[in-house]
Parts: structure tokens; C-alpha cells; sequence
């Protein structure tokens, strides 16, 4: 192993690579599982029959004070039917679809109840909503420099949405706010490996290429944001420009590549017609041209193909030669 002091003293040798953070260095025991569950209409049942015992109960006591008879029940079985009647209505919840109950029973998590509508769930325990819609969300517009430096600005919408319900509660402080600097930081990343445009077709570019960088930004955001139990449904683009301290010279820029693009495309053409012109001549034996003739009917179809303006025609009576 180098020494880090040695390596400062001597600059001929590198320290080490620090470890690289990343999933296999996070330790996360929990997985999502089903919580015991049962169906809520029944507790509510027991409920309404422990409340019927102890307003019965109380009756009875009151009314027979009102006479100044001793009451037939003692006080405690109504006091244990309101005891009764708590511990089933207050596990009881009520799920709607997309939504989850994450269950602790005193600090230990027990698991997930995933069943929609009226649900009784273990007593003595705390459950915490955790929705598993699907969401997205619209990043901050960020100004980035691209792969050749130029600064960009840059957004992207992120669809997400949970998928271990243990992992978003218990892996990470917040899970939204994760999932959105996570985001922000892929864009940033995926940025700066790549040029805002780029003159070769085949190569990749954030604009020429959306769909491939928006793979590549999805991928990334997925691998970022895993360890919280989040699932990346789609990445896209939303917002990409210059930035506006360069946005005026890349425009210029930009009309300049496709002047050139255009003027070498009218030069291919001419050159084409000119050369079926000539081949078409010989081939059918309409004139006989010499090379001085040639280069001259050349230069002639060349400026008249090529030019921005209208040619004038000029008609040449005399020789070539005089």
C-alpha cells in the first residue's frame, strides 16, 4: 500500500483511488412484506358490539343509583368493553387504491398492508402512508457545461414511483427530496459527457440524440435512486437551449454549419450535371470539345449553377482562339 506522505513528498507517485460509493457499500436489510392484515367490516362489528355493552353497562349503573339500588354489574365490565371497543377501532384505517400503510409495532417494522378499503391491522402499532402512484416531477433548469464546455441550460421530467414501501420509509431521511437531488445530479452528470451539438450524424448529441441520452439520464437516475426503492418509469427531456451569454454566437454559429452544408451540397450537384453534361456531348457526338473547351464550358456551367444571383447570359461571336 503507497503511503499517502510519500506520495506527497514524491510527485512521481500517485495515491490511491479512494473506494468508489456506491449500492454495495450501503447497508439496507429491510425488503417490503405483507403485514398481517384482516378485513376492517369485522372489527367494526365487534366495535359497535362493545359500544352497545358499555352504554348498556352505564345505564344500568345510573338507573339503579337513580332508585338507590345497588346496580345489578359492576362498573368494570363496562370500563372493560370501552377498553375493548378502543383497541378495535383505532388499528382500523381506511386504504384507497395507490396507497399502503407501513406498519411498526413499537419502532420494529412488521410490514405492508397493501388491501384497499376498510382494513384492521395489528394493534398497539403506528402506520405511515406511503403512496405507490405513479408521480413525476419537472427539475430546476440548470446551467451545466456541455462535453465541449459550453454552458447549457438543461431540465428534465422524471416519472417515478415507489416500489419497496420498507426501503422509501426506512433507507432515506425523505424519499421525494432523494429522488429529486438524485435527479438533478444525474442531469448534471449526463450533461457533461456529452456536446450540446455535433457536426458527425452518427455521433451523439443532446440534441441530436434525445432519445438516447434520455435512456442513458433514465438508467442513471434508476441506479442513483434504487437504494430508496424507487423505480425510474421515464426521463425526458423538458427544457434545452444555450445558455444566454453564448446563445447569439452559437446561432451564428449554427447559420454559419448550415451555409456550408448548403454550399457543399450545391457544389455535389453541379458537379454531377456537369459531368453527365460533358458525358452526354461525347457520348452522342454532338461537338467535339478539347480540354481549353472543356475547362471553359465547366467554369461557365459551374458559375451559372452555383451562383446566388440570376446569371445574365452573354453570347460570344467570335473564336475561342482570337
Amino acid at each position: 500500500m503507497i503511503d499517502t506522505q510519500q506520495a506527497a513528498i514524491d510527485p512521481q507517485v500517485e495515491p490511491p483511488a479512494s473506494t468508489p460509493v456506491g449500492h454495495s457499500g450501503i447497508r439496507v436489510d429491510l425488503d417490503e412484506h405483507p403485514a398481517w392484515a384482516v378485513s376492517g367490516f369485522l372489527a367494526l362489528l365487534g366495535a359497535l358490539a362493545m359500544l352497545g355493552v358499555t352504554v348498556w353497562q352505564v345505564i344500568g349503573v345510573v338507573d339503579a343509583a337513580q332508585r338507590g339500588a345497588a346496580p345489578t354489574t359492576p362498573l368494570s365490565i363496562a370500563i372493560v368493553a370501552f377498553v375493548l371497543m378502543l383497541l378495535l377501532v383505532i388499528p382500523m384505517v381506511v386504504i384507497a387504491p395507490g396507497e399502503t400503510r407501513v406498519v411498526q409495532f413499537f419502532g420494529r417494522y412488521i410490514g405492508t398492508v397493501r388491501r384497499t378499503g376498510l382494513t384492521w391491522v395489528v394493534p398497539l402499532s403506528t402506520h405511515r402512508r406511503v403512496s405507490v402512484r405513479v408521480r413525476n416531477f419537472e427539475t430546476n433548469t440548470l446551467k451545466v457545461n456541455d462535453a465541449d464546455g459550453n454552458p447549457v441550460e438543461i431540465a428534465a421530467i422524471v416519472v417515478w414511483q415507489v416500489a419497496d414501501t420498507a426501503k422509501a420509509v426506512f433507507a432515506v431521511e425523505d424519499y421525494e427530496s432523494f429522488v429529486s437531488v438524485q435527479s438533478e445530479s444525474a442531469l448534471r452528470h449526463v450533461t457533461t459527457t456529452h456536446p450540446y451539438d455535433d457536426s458527425d450524424e452518427h455521433a451523439t448529441s443532446l440534441r441530436g440524440s434525445t432519445d438516447v441520452v434520455s435512456a442513458e439520464l433514465a438508467h442513471e437516475v434508476a441506479q442513483r435512486v434504487s437504494v430508496a426503492g424507487v423505480e425510474i418509469i421515464e426521463v425526458r427531456i423538458s427544457h434545452l437551449a444555450y445558455a444566454a451569454e453564448i446563445a447569439q454566437a452559437m446561432l451564428q454559429r449554427q447559420q454559419a454549419g448550415a451555409i456550408v452544408a448548403a454550399r457543399s451540397r450545391i457544389v455535389d450537384g453541379a458537379v454531377g450535371m456537369v459531368e453527365m453534361a460533358l458525358d452526354r456531348l461525347e457520348r452522342e457526338e454532338v461537338v467535339v470539345l478539347d480540354d481549353e473547351r472543356k475547362a471553359a464550358m465547366v467554369s461557365n456551367l459551374l458559375v451559372v449553377l452555383c451562383g446566388d444571383q440570376k446569371a445574365t447570359p452573354v453570347v460570344n461571336t467570335g473564336s475561342l482562339y482570337t
